[in-house]
């Protein structure tokens, strides 16, 4: 493989230094709405532009399918980026959101990168060799009662209107665990499953580029990554995460 994980967290990391340019200078930070409550900055746009170079540069021969500029050429083998995961949450000042880059070759998620710049956690994994963050293995929750556990969850169906939305759902599951949090970045809601910091994550209407790098990290972690019908795999319109112990639980109240 023409890159290592290292030499990925290195254009990640740096990727960061970009966004935080502009996340501490909000007075001047440019935001507009690509549709009705979907914003992008001038930093989604600017790390965005400073990936594609970089990793161009480590690997000219593979695609890049990026959130604000779409997808290039060699599908088959390409990156997938959302520059920051979490627009909403940066535009506010608050420190919940991410820079996700996945490779994908031939359908199969091969490496991930997750880095929360604010909060400067970096989390990263590779098919067959685990998941860290910040440089230390971690693996997935132990817990097995639903009841016990804490869980996570995001409203991208509702930013979109749909009438077919997650709240319900909630409702449900919020009242057969022990804790809920709502944290605004679908990428690092993934590596917390991961990092064993929540037992559970889904979320609805989703995209590839959200997800991708997460879902990996979760997987390498010891994690589950199904549909809500408990069938394997990354599916960004309905994902749930979990850390293998409560999966059939959960799955009774998706």
């Amino acid at each position: 493989m023409p890159i290592t994980l290292d030499g990925l967290e290195k254009i990640v990391r740096a990727a960061g230094a970009v966004a935080l340019g502009y996340f501490y200078d909000p007075a001047n930070l440019a935001v507009n709405l690509k549709s009705p409550r979907d914003l992008v900055t001038a930093a989604d746009l600017s790390v965005e532009q400073y990936l594609k170079t970089a990793l161009a540069a480590q690997c000219p021969e593979y695609g890049f399918w990026g959130e604000e500029s779409g997808q290039t050429a060699n599908q088959n083998r390409r990156w997938i980026v959302d520059p920051i995961d979490g627009t909403h949450s940066f535009a506010r000042g608050q420190y919940f959101w991410s820079i996700s880059i996945a490779l994908e070759i031939d359908g199969v998620l091969q490496m991930g990168a997750v880095y929360a710049p604010a909060l400067n956690d970096m989390y990263c994994a590779e098919r067959g060799n685990g998941s860290r963050k910040n440089g230390k293995p971690i693996r997935v929750s132990g817990e097995t009662e639903l009841g016990n556990s804490m869980i996570c969850t995001g409203f991208a169906c509702l930013r979109a209107y749909l009438q077919e939305n997650n709240l319900q759902r909630f409702c449900r599951i919020a009242q057969a665990t022990t804790g809920q949090r709502r944290f605004g970045s679908a990428a690092l809601d993934l590596c917390l499953v991961a990092d064993g910091q929540v037992d559970a994550y889904w979320e609805q209407e989703l995209n590839l580029y959200d997800v991708a790098a997460g879902a990996l990290i979760v997987l390498e972690a010891g994690g589950t990554v199904t549909d809500f019908q408990g069938n394997a795999g990354v599916f960004p319109g309905n994902i749930l995460a979990t850390n293998g112990g409560i999966l059939v639980e959960i799955l009774g109240l998706m």
